[in-house]
């Protein structure tokens, strides 16, 4: 295992046993997110955009910080974000009384910065990318003794991601779609679900897909391009991520940035659902995995008002598939039974009405 892992040292291995004390820690904390059956994309949607500070992420930070008091470790905590890995540990932190300091890009959307200052946590905004980012936090926790979080590379943290794969298994899905960033939360997902042989398929955006190469061996660092998925844009996968998915994870499907824009459009004015770019991106993978009762997590939705209005008036997407019309017979009617001939008729007008009737009918006459 690659020594850049941010374990502290502690055992890299995450198992289902993981998953499952993660659930039992954000119990009292996190309600589930509800499901959503999206008629019009023949998906069923996870809604993390729901969930506390608008994304899946507070359940890794939570259950993170929560599993190191239960260690002993009260060190202020440090993470590098794009935006809602650091929304999640403000919110966390607030919660459990822990110092927090989010590193984010200075690009990163001001939605998201606001989430974590209204939380209390500490923001330092440094470099362009999520990955210029991750390496100044790091060089600030070696200088001040702070714990450094992964946002994907912990075994904490895909131990509470995968707790949303584990209020997926009552839907018994046979496949579930989850976007791919560093891999956290299809790592977590995968866990709670293979067992239970549910297929799950990774979601990438083209030029923003350094987890399928590293799967498929090429482990070039290239720069990702701008994409409206600033969640996913991951210049180097999880360490610890790419050694679980390698065994888990079934299929990896890489989206056009168009799909995207158009499904994140779709969703907000056919199902009524604000997703951010990442937070479709399952959904725009959904239409190439089959699959009779599939679900797309919809991972996030902290998305600029600015950006959503852009793209309302920017995208026209084109008109969902008629449904395929069901015919069944229907069984045939019983013939009167007897008794019913003999119930006594009404007059069904008045005549005062069947004048009118005459008086109508003599006119056009």
């Amino acid at each position: 295992m690659d020594g850049d892992v941010a374990t502290d040292g502690r055992d890299a291995m995450v198992t289902v046993a993981d998953v499952l004390a993660a659930q039992a820690r954000l119990r009292r904390y996190l309600a589930p997110t509800p499901l959503h059956h999206a008629e019009r994309f023949g998906c069923w949607l996870k809604l993390e955009n729901l969930q506390r500070t608008g994304s899946y992420k507070v359940r890794g930070a939570l259950n993170a910080l929560l599993a190191a008091r239960e260690r002993g470790d009260h060190r202020p905590v440090i993470a590098a974000s794009a935006g809602n890995h650091a929304q999640g540990l403000a919110w966390a932190a607030y919660r459990l009384g822990v110092a927090a300091i989010t590193v984010m890009p200075r690009g990163a959307p001001q939605t998201k910065i606001a989430g974590v200052s209204h939380w209390g946590a500490t923001v330092r905004l440094h470099g362009d990318s999520y990955d210029e980012a991750k390496a100044f936090a790091a060089e600030l926790a070696a200088q001040n003794g702070y714990r450094l979080l992964s946002a994907f590379d912990d075994p904490d943290v895909i131990a509470g991601q995968g707790t949303v794969g584990l209020e997926l298994a009552a839907l018994a899905p046979d496949a579930v779609i989850v976007p791919i960033g560093g891999g956290g939360l299809a790592a977590g997902v995968a866990l709670a679900l293979k067992s239970q042989g549910v297929r799950v398929i990774g979601a990438q955006i083209e030029g923003v897909d350094s987890m399928l190469r590293a799967l498929r061996g090429d482990h070039a660092l290239r720069e990702p391009v701008a994409t409206l998925a600033d969640g996913v844009r991951v210049r180097e996968p999880g360490h610890l991520t790419q050694h679980l998915l390698a065994s888990l994870i079934d299929d990896i499907v890489v989206v056009r940035e168009a799909e995207l824009r158009e499904t994140l459009v779709r969703l907000a004015l056919e199902e009524h659902i604000i997703a951010e770019g990442a937070g479709a991106l399952a959904l725009a993978a959904g239409r190439r995995v089959a699959g009779r009762r599939k679900c797309a997590v919809v991972s996030g939705g902290n998305l600029d008002a600015g950006v959503l209005a852009q793209l309302l008036s920017e995208v026209r997407p084109r008109a969902p598939r008629r449904p395929r019309r069901r015919h069944r017979e229907l069984p045939a009617t019983p013939p009167l039974e007897p008794a019913i001939a003999t119930l006594p008729t009404f007059p069904t007008t008045t005549p005062r009405a069947a004048a009118v009737v005459r008086a109508h009918e003599e006119l056009h006459a």
